[in-house]
């Protein structure tokens, strides 16, 4: 089973890079600016008139590919309405975990090995073309083979057409393809043709061809400036149950206040990724409604626990206590976060508030110094992303906070990938603590960020505390092989992990982001899904007035 977590890693490693050079650092902080403000230059409208059948919205999501396959980045805002999974994963607050998509029904073998997908009938691609299972054994063995999130299909060995509308999927170890056929990246159902027109042609998606069953097609596209869907009519869901929006035009528009004046002014409907310290504007204008959600994201702090004196718990345990979580998420993020319970957010699976947290205890810290030898204090060195705004902001009370109970940090900003690359490197020239953002690809955190930042391997990947403890990998491991098969039995073993990994605190947790979104009374049917941080579904959204 490692061996499949390692390749699994190379593969992550390579998107997230994809969506960091994407987006830069509007990844790494959802609900505020990732480009540069501008507070005196001219936004451009989108280049339809209004209308009551017409969604104007502007964000800074940009494409780097049309491929559905290969999509990995910040283009799941677009191919969300474009193309379809066989399951979705619904909200935390939702009666079921999962809607059904393109399959209407599935089933699972009790050993967690064998998955049947019954799919819904009366489907077509928007070139016309039936959706069927052939379609589905296409597009999943496409993506095993080259997606950009290819390892999440990691444990499929075979998947077949059993008939027209089923399709098997047996596996090499057990493991939640629920979870699996629902991800946001790697998972989507694409046309046959199109796939086999873009292996003739690796550029065959890119001037905006699309291959989807999804309720929108794409109708036009200038790179860096608009994207314009359209109504896709014979759509399997149907256009007749509410006045659905049937063109969405997107303005791509990097700069935050600029995107805060296109909703102010009415030159769009929707904005998303508004400056967090300007929120308040819409909260005082009874014309919107602002949601403060919980998101994918959260802020870790990885100790080099292969370096004295932080191989000592009692010195990590102190540097947790010494935090004032309060202020760190105050300046981070604007208040807009809460502290988090270890590594998983909030609303994901395994997270749970039997997780214990830290709070600033500067005698105690003080005490914990003095347990472990270190009265005195000593002198660490902090790296964090200078393209993140938001580490950027909290790093310095890290700073202040280890000031007082005599630990010296030297800040060292640099590129998340020079930053990266340090980590990897020469044991001799890693840093002692790497701030970092993290979020799943998909909805199982357990066998992502439990795994991926602290699991031991001998080849470690985002492990860049280098922490290795046997008590921790047996709990993850055992975990991992009953998500599948029993996952009130996984959540368990789960949460004790995490209760080991705070108490032994190889890492600091700081605080789980939150998404802030400004919704237009006009607006109507918006909801909110964490489990897709950078996609946004048009379909459900309808004119109020």
């Amino acid at each position: 089973m490692h061996s499949h977590r390692t390749a699994r890693l190379v593969a992550l490693l390579a998107g997230a890079a994809l969506i960091l050079a994407a987006c830069g650092t509007q990844a790494e902080t959802p609900g505020t600016s990732a480009g540069p403000t501008d507070d005196g230059g001219e936004t451009a409208a989108p280049s339809q008139q209004a209308g009551p059948d017409l969604l104007k919205v502007a964000t800074t999501a940009a494409v780097t590919t049309w491929d559905p396959i290969a999509s990995f980045s910040t283009e799941a805002f677009y191919m969300a309405n474009i193309y379809e999974p066989l399951l979705r994963v619904n909200a935390p607050d939702a009666a079921d975990e999962f809607t059904p998509v393109l399959a209407e029904s599935w089933e699972s073998s009790d050993d967690g090995l064998t998955w049947t997908f019954n799919l819904r009938d009366g489907v077509t691609f928007h070139d016309g073309e039936a959706m069927n299972a052939d379609a589905v054994v296409a597009s999943i063995e496409a993506a095993k083979e080259r997606a950009g999130a290819s390892f999440i299909w990691l444990p499929l060995d075979t998947i077949e057409a059993v008939d027209e509308l089923t399709v098997e999927m047996t596996l090499s170890y057990a493991a939640p393809m629920d979870l699996v056929a629902s991800s946001l990246y790697g998972a989507w159902i694409v046309s046959p043709a199109a796939l086999e027109a873009a292996a003739e042609d690796e550029t065959y998606f890119e001037d905006g061809v699309d291959g989807g069953t999804g309720p929108y097609t794409i109708d036009s596209y200038t790179p860096g400036e608009e994207v314009v869907l359209t109504a896709y009519e014979d759509y399997w869901g149907g256009w007749d149950d509410i006045n659905h929006y049937e063109t969405v035009v997107v303005s791509i528009t990097p700069e935050a206040v600029g995107r805060q004046q296109m909703l102010e002014g009415g030159d769009v409907d929707l904005a998303f990724s508004l400056p967090t310290e300007n929120i308040d504007t819409f909260r005082d204008n009874p014309e919107f409604t602002v949601l403060e959600e919980p998101s994918f994201f959260n802020y870790v702090g990885l100790f080099n626990t292969q370096r004295e004196p932080l191989d000592d718990p009692l010195v990590r345990q102190a540097l947790s206590y010494a935090l004032p979580y309060d202020d760190i998420i105050q300046a981070g993020a604007g208040g807009f976060g809460t502290q988090s319970r270890g590594p998983v957010p909030q609303g994901v699976f395994p997270w749970s508030e039997d997780v214990p947290q830290y709070e600033q205890d500067l005698d105690k810290a003080r005490d914990l110094l003095a347990e472990a030898g270190y009265a005195d204090g000593f002198s660490i060195e902090m790296t964090y992303a200078s393209e993140n705004q938001n580490e950027e902001r909290f790093a310095p009370i890290i700073v202040d906070a280890f000031g007082e109970i005599g630990v010296e940090v030297e800040l060292t900003p640099m590129l998340f990938s020079q930053q990266w690359e340090r980590a990897k490197g020469d044991p001799e020239g890693r840093q002692d603590l790497f701030l970092l953002l993290y979020w799943p690809t998909y909805s199982d955190a357990g066998s992502d960020n439990l795994w991926s930042l602290f699991r031991s391997s001998e080849a470690p990947f985002f492990n860049l505390s280098y922490w290795e403890n046997d008590e921790y990998d047996a709990l993850i491991d055992e975990a991992g092989s009953l998500t599948a098969t029993d996952r009130d039995a996984a959540q368990e073993k789960y949460t004790e992990a995490m209760q080991l990994l705070v108490d032994q605190a190889p890492g600091l947790f700081f605080y789980d982001t939150k998404e802030i979104v400004a919704v237009p009374s006009h607006v109507g049917g918006y909801d909110y899904n964490l489990n897709y941080p950078f996609a946004q579904f048009f379909y459900p959204l309808y004119p109020a007035e």
